[in-house]
């Protein structure tokens, strides 16, 4: 006997990253299985890097906090890219032996035609109009369900696009993965009048199309967070420091200055975001600083505001030599090492 088609669809009004890729954790491991369930979302402005990748090489880091971009690491694999609310995500959430991906792709390109859109596949993951890519997807698989998210162009920022996304350039030898950049174009160059909430709305209907059945929208906001605890679990986790900078891949930074007492050759080791090792070459007359500077950031996190801590600590203990030297010495250190930190 053949179970009827279960659907269910959700839409965030929320454009923080964390909620909304919490949600999507949540509608993997807690929705029913059995339910064909189509997610759509976007987000505020956010660098989304892939579980194994490395935010100091993927992205400039100490641009995004100065203007306020979020950074997000997702469960799953792949690629760097940047979201805005000119991005439009979709999910779509399967039973294991009512996978179709072909399907979930002929929804999209269905929907765009209803736009007067004409998309096509390209390859495995992506999207285009033309020669233009407008899409990417990732794909993810369990026992008994089976998830297929991606990324639409609608109107994104490409400037921005570039800025945030260029590697830092700095001496930074990761064992991450590199992104590939692709040429892309926002659909607005096919259809200016196109918007999120049009095209969401003609995906909800390309997907209702295809099941041959309607459900009701279910709106997704904060207050979802109280209601489902592990929701609110699964936020926490996207927000917290420890995930989007600790799951870091090791890597080396080595940089090189001249002090007027001295030059300075750093070498960093950084694992799970801990410099883990430090290594200083110099030809500073005062070693006892130089061993000093290597204890006081070994074992400290990769971010500015614990490397001003301890160098702060550090100027507090007893000078070796002269007071006024031993600390004019550590705050040059100091504000030249944050200053080319990719934080």
């Amino acid at each position: 006997m053949t179970l009827p088609i279960k659907l269910r669809i959700l839409k965030s009004s929320v454009t923080n990253p964390w909620f909304n890729l919490a949600t999507e954790d949540w509608i993997f491991q807690e929705l029913d299985a059995h339910s064909h369930t189509l997610f759509l979302w976007r987000n505020s402005e956010t660098v989304v890097i892939g579980r194994s990748q490395n935010p100091w090489v993927e992205c400039k880091t100490d641009k995004m906090a100065e203007d306020g971009v979020y950074l997000a690491r997702r469960q799953s694999g792949g690629g760097a890219v940047f979201h805005d609310l000119g991005n439009t995500n979709f999910t779509f959430l399967s039973p294991k032996d009512g996978y179709d991906q072909q399907a979930n792709f002929d929804i999209i390109i269905n929907a765009l035609k209803k736009l007067g859109i004409e998309a096509s596949l390209s390859g495995r993951n992506d999207m285009q109009v033309g020669d233009r890519k407008i899409s990417g997807s990732a794909f993810k698989h369990a026992t008994d369900r089976s998830f297929h998210h991606g990324t639409l162009l609608v109107n994104a920022n490409m400037q921005k696009l570039g800025d945030y996304l260029n590697p830092h350039p700095l001496k930074l030898q990761a064992k991450g993965i590199k992104s590939v950049r692709s040429r892309v174009a926002n659909l607005v160059e096919f259809n200016d009048s196109i918007t999120h909430e049009s095209l969401s709305q003609a995906i909800i209907e390309a997907f209702c199309d295809y099941y041959g059945k309607t459900v009701e929208i279910e709106e997704l906001d904060e207050d979802s967070l109280k209601q489902e605890p592990h929701l609110n679990r699964y936020y926490e986790q996207m927000a917290d420091w420890d995930w989007r900078f600790g799951k870091t891949p090791q890597f080396n930074h080595h940089i090189e200055t001249r002090f007027e007492w001295g030059i300075i050759d750093l070498h960093l080791e950084v694992a799970q975001a801990i410099m883990t090792e430090v290594v200083i070459f110099s030809d500073a007359l005062n070693v006892e600083l130089i061993e000093a500077l290597k204890q006081a950031l070994t074992g400290a996190k990769y971010t500015v505001d614990a490397v001003t801590s301890r160098l702060n600590d550090l100027k507090q203990q007893p000078a070796a030599g002269s007071e006024s030297s031993w600390i004019t010495q550590i705050t040059d250190f100091e504000q030249w090492l944050t200053g080319q930190m990719v934080t």
